[in-house]
């Protein structure tokens, strides 16, 4: 019977743990097209190419390994860039890119996209190559709000905002079926893709307009590696020592 007990604990951890820790690996983010004639070239093998040769193209990378989880848990999300950056002036959208949104939720029917922007010189010093990110790093900056008028279910109505802010908040992409019927303030350029209306809880944007992010030429930006993680909650930190402790007291019981 103990035999029978630790085993089927043993299983809920290791269940547990694997639902909770969620890490992301490249293979867990998938490339779409948001809006305009942004192509994708996925032909080399571990590397992703977005083209936003025109203003208004829009693209992104998207995860949904965190969904659930609040901003304040992420522990890294990271992604690396190939291409040559230098070719851009320097402090610029395109020598920055991509930048970085989250689809988050109040979980009563509410979504906005917070985002940080690479016009933002708070966010550029961040970006060596690419960007390895803990929620320390994005705390203290300033977190924009998109894709919803309605803003009075965010701390003071959404205006001024670090990501501090909102770190209680859930990450959450919204379904097919909310983003079908939509709600006053989502526009063309919210991280969903174009025609299906599948979207992402963590996404990486490439494009938008033609002063901040488009390349403007082929090769367009070449990134590799993206990843997020996020620590566990609470309750399932909790439900992980209970199981650990009830391990240990049936062990103590059958000696």
């Amino acid at each position: 019977m103990v035999e029978k007990y630790k085993l089927a604990l043993t299983a809920l951890i290791i269940a547990t743990s694997a639902a909770f820790s969620l890490p992301a690996s490249a293979s867990s983010f998938n490339p779409f097209i948001i809006r305009g004639s942004a192509t994708i070239d996925t032909s080399v093998p571990g590397q992703t190419e977005f083209v936003t040769a025109n203003s208004g193209d829009k693209a992104g990378l998207g995860s949904n390994d965190i969904n659930g989880m609040t901003l304040g848990s992420i522990a890294n999300i990271s992604i690396d860039r190939l291409d040559d950056e230098g070719r851009f002036a320097s402090g610029s959208g395109p020598a920055v890119a991509p930048y970085l949104n989250f689809w988050i939720t109040n979980g009563l029917g509410d979504f906005a996209v917070v985002a940080n922007e690479p016009s933002n010189s708070a966010f550029q010093p961040l970006y060596n190559n690419g960007y390895s990110l803990s929620f320390a790093d994005l705390s203290d900056k300033t977190a924009k709000i998109y894709e919803n008028d309605d803003k009075s279910w965010l701390p003071s109505n959404g205006i001024g905002l670090t990501f501090a802010d909102l770190a209680g908040f859930t990450i959450m992409a919204p379904t097919v079926a909310e983003l079908t019927t939509g709600w006053t303030g989502l526009g063309t350029g919210a991280p969903r893709e174009l025609n299906t209306n599948v979207a992402y809880g963590v996404n990486w944007v490439f494009g938008d307009t033609a002063n901040n992010y488009v390349s403007g030429e082929n090769p367009g930006y070449i990134v590799a590696n993206a990843a997020v993680s996020a620590v566990p909650l609470p309750a399932t930190a909790w439900l992980l020592a209970a199981a650990v402790g009830l391990l240990g007291w049936r062990g103590r019981k059958a000696a």
